[in-house]
């Protein structure tokens, strides 16, 4: 039996040109500029954003004209504080939209009781479940991975600050308790280290249920100031708590190395939120762009 080669692929969010959560970074800029400047850069893949067209026909024109796919899109379960039907309605619609645009990857995040998109503090506001919110994520997420292999997709989970699965901790239980078949792990650097984690550690011990990365670096002295003025998430993202690799302070070449020894074949999406009138979108991709060709070799 041949060996498994690594196959990684190079895709850029959007969320560097237009932010969905904060309209106002990005808010002139529009959908081809973007896409246009993630081909220019050397990418290969975007996840969507709110801008992209709803249509796949003329989201796959736009994309097609300028070498890039669709790679992975964000979808909001609310399996905590909602019935399991009406997101699994919403998901489908999603799956469905995502496969017509050439993705085989679904990223999940829970969003019931999360403050990211709220003016409070990011550490002392956070959520957190109990053992019935956790029973209900957990099935839910299984029943959910079910309905994205009917399409030969995969379902991924997206930990994220401000939420009820951002920890190492919790990460580590709900991969504990969800099918290893049905739901993969998001892996996100600038999450992990933001929520003061491991961000290695977490690598290591779950590299077998990684089905996507996000490749974002965070500046330490604004980081900091977030935890030490307790800022919202919404705040330190805009005060520029996030950059691309390459440009903060996360050394990425043991994150490189661990995924291609692990012969990891997927995507990595430099994904790295920030004011467009601060950090130049074109600029921050080429930037980083040529630091994953040099870390990387990719």
């Amino acid at each position: 039996m041949k060996e498994k080669e690594s196959t990684i692929k190079l895709a850029i969010a959007p969320i560097g040109w237009t932010n969905d959560d904060l309209p106002e970074l990005g808010g002139e800029i529009p959908f081809e500029q973007c896409v246009s400047e993630m081909a220019l850069a050397g990418f290969s893949g975007s996840e969507v954003g709110n801008k992209y067209p709803k249509d796949p026909k003329v989201l796959n024109k736009a994309l097609e004209l300028r070498g890039l796919t669709i790679c992975n899109a964000w979808f909001s379960s609310f399996l905590t504080t909602r019935p399991y039907k009406e997101v699994e309605k919403e998901f489908i619609k999603h799956r469905d939209f995502l496969y017509a645009v050439g993705a085989r990857v679904i990223g999940a995040a829970e969003q019931g009781h999360s403050i990211q998109g709220q003016d409070k503090p990011v550490f002392d506001a956070k959520p957190v479940f109990t053992g019935a919110e956790w029973k209900n994520l957990c099935e839910g997420l299984n029943r959910l991975g079910k309905k994205a292999a009917e399409k030969d997709m995969k379902l991924t989970y997206h930990h994220h600050m401000g939420t009820g699965v951002q920890t190492a901790a919790e990460i580590d239980r709900l991969m504990e308790n969800t099918d290893s078949e049905l739901l993969g792990l998001l892996y996100d650097t600038g999450h992990l280290v933001f929520s003061g984690e491991d961000y290695l550690g977490v690598l290591d011990k779950w590299m077998g249920r990684i089905r996507h990365v996000h490749l974002k670096d965070l500046r330490t002295a604004v980081y900091k100031k977030a935890v030490k003025e307790k800022w919202s998430f919404l705040k330190a993202v805009k005060e520029g708590v996030f950059t691309v690799p390459g440009d903060g302070n996360i050394d990425f070449a043991p994150v490189f190395r661990a995924l291609k020894k692990a012969k990891y074949s997927g995507w990595w999406v430099v994904e790295a939120e920030q004011d467009p009138a601060k950090a130049n979108p074109l600029e921050y991709a080429i930037k980083a762009r040529a630091y994953i060709r040099e870390k990387a070799g990719v």
